[in-house]
């Protein structure tokens, strides 16, 4: 479980006034799911997400992993932390291109192991990436590549995902292959991911907490098996959020 309380950031602008990130957030995760974060560019977004990463030190407030204080780590303490809970997604896939899938993939674990080929030979099949192990990041689409960086999450076994714009640079098609994976992981891991599509959220998001100024301003819940598309059941109609109308959803 994931517990935010009285979370703060403050930035020192040297000359002009301090700029405050994220401003006095509470809130709490489970364990497993799909939460977006969404809201305007400079809404504090990718700030929440680096202090829940452990890659930036609140101003104030704490931050509760499993009932560990982390926002109170030392640098060693952090270090092994986003080791052994955290698995970032980016925008940028940062993927290394002077080695192969297989190798991105097993970066981090030791692989001389054979039980480590055999998970990483795992984890490409769950990705769909079975016959690319051996090919570099220059032969490989955008959604290839994000499909890399995603299994190099999952092959970590990380217990939260944290996910930064990771379908910013793909097509339409390819965002929902990846948001469907995404899903996936969401059965078994906490995914967080931060957006600016409110369409996507709408569309996977079990939790969407909305920011603005660096305040949680909108936070909703979805209930089970809630699924975004139009229907009729028990004389109820269901009108999906902001989902694109197109003639063949009419007919």
């Amino acid at each position: 479980m994931v517990e935010i309380k009285n979370l703060k950031k403050v930035y020192k602008i040297k000359g002009k006034s301090d700029l405050s990130a994220v401003n006095d957030v509470t809130f709490t995760l489970p364990d497993k799911g799909m939460v977006f974060i969404v809201g305007k560019s400079g809404s504090g977004k990718s700030t929440l997400l680096n202090l829940i990463g452990g890659l930036d030190s609140p101003t104030s407030g704490e931050i509760i992993i499993d009932g560990n204080i982390i926002s109170k780590f030392k640098q060693q303490e952090l270090t092994n932390y986003r080791s052994s809970h955290i698995s970032f997604i980016f925008q940028d896939y940062h993927i290394l291109e002077s080695l192969t899938v297989k190798q991105n993939i097993g970066v981090s674990l030791d692989l001389s192991n054979e039980d480590n080929e055999d998970l990483i030979a795992n984890t490409l099949q769950k990705v769909d990436l079975s016959l690319y192990g051996d090919r570099y990041p220059d032969e490989l689409s955008g959604g290839q590549k994000q499909r890399v960086a995603i299994a190099r999450a999952l092959v970590k076994g990380a217990k939260i995902v944290l996910c930064d714009e990771p379908t910013g640079n793909l097509d339409k098609k390819t965002t929902i292959q990846v948001l469907d994976l995404l899903k996936k992981i969401s059965q078994e891991s906490l995914v967080v991911i931060v957006s600016h599509s409110i369409l996507d959220a709408n569309n996977y998001a079990d939790r969407i907490i909305e920011l603005s100024d660096g305040c949680i301003v909108r936070d909703r819940e979805r209930r089970k098996n809630y699924s975004n598309e139009f229907k009729i059941e028990n004389n109820i109609i269901n009108i999906p959020h902001y989902n694109d109308l197109t003639t063949n959803e009419l007919i």
